[in-house]
């Protein structure tokens, strides 16, 4: 307990977190902490990583050893990353190699995405309870096996999102009010990585105000600056078309309702 006071670390908070720690020897304590910081983590940086992942020092130096060959030989992790990809995802220090990094990584690579080294907080995610049943969400909705699979493949990050809390609220969106294609998922698969109420609904309500309707990429992925840019672009475009005969436009339809209107149309509109 004083050892713990001492590198600043509130033993009782500790154990409230996780309560196995305090069958960890003392020995074993210590030998983890040198050996974690030898890797060149700071004080502040070694009570964040206890404090994301208290098992870490009810690990042994015997079981840390083989995650860090594993990253460097297996993920691929360039070693001056080692500290930049811990201080990430601590949680892959208490991972066993066997039972779920190897696993996970085979997993990744055999759905097609090769650089994983560049994704390696997922290596710390069951393939069963995590990976899998967003791939067969994605299916649920309407993609074909083929195309989920190609979505996280652009979009690997996407396996850290929640379905209840992400996935099913923006993607009821996406379709009831934003009125969208699967398409657009497909070749967007980041839209789920936006904000629902601070940037999705914001956007799409002064597109329906405004009569356009962008890509969702400009939609989305633009800056403030950027987006009322394109806004004002579409303004004069569409004073421009005042003198010209026929230009095709994407437009809501006249009696496009914010709250109930359930698709947007291409018209070609007659000026």
């Amino acid at each position: 307990m004083l050892f713990l006071d001492s590198i600043g670390i509130d033993f009782l908070s500790l154990i409230h977190d996780y309560p196995p720690v305090v069958s960890a020897s003392l020995s074993d304590i210590k030998s983890t902490v040198e050996f974690v910081t030898s890797m060149g983590f700071t004080a502040v940086e070694f009570r964040r990583i206890v404090g994301m992942c208290p098992e870490v020092l009810a690990s042994r130096v015997a079981d840390i050893v083989p995650v860090l060959t594993f990253l460097i030989r297996e993920a691929r992790v360039n070693g001056l990353e080692l500290k930049r990809v811990i201080n990430r995802r601590p949680r892959l220090l208490a991972c066993s190699v066997k039972d779920q990094l190897r696993p996970t990584l085979y997993f990744l690579q055999s759905i097609g995405i090769s650089e994983v080294n560049r994704y390696t907080n997922l290596l710390s995610c069951s393939v069963e309870e995590k990976l899998i049943p967003r791939i067969e969400y994605l299916e649920k909705i309407g993609f074909s096996h083929r195309d989920a699979l190609s979505m996280f493949r652009r979009f690997p990050q996407l396996f850290c999102y929640s379905i209840k809390d992400n996935f099913e609220p923006k993607f009821d969106y996406f379709v009831v009010e934003m009125g969208r294609d699967l398409k657009d998922l497909k070749e967007f698969p980041h839209y789920f990585s936006f904000s629902l109420e601070n940037r999705i609904k914001p956007r799409h309500q002064i597109c329906v105000e405004k009569g356009v309707c962008f890509p969702l990429p400009i939609l989305l992925k633009t800056n403030e600056a950027q987006f009322r840019d394109r806004l004002e672009e579409e303004k004069v475009i569409w004073e421009t078309n005042q003198t010209t005969s026929i230009r095709p436009v994407l437009l809501y339809p006249p009696s496009f309702n914010v709250s109930h209107s359930r698709k947007y149309v291409l018209l070609m509109m007659e000026m």
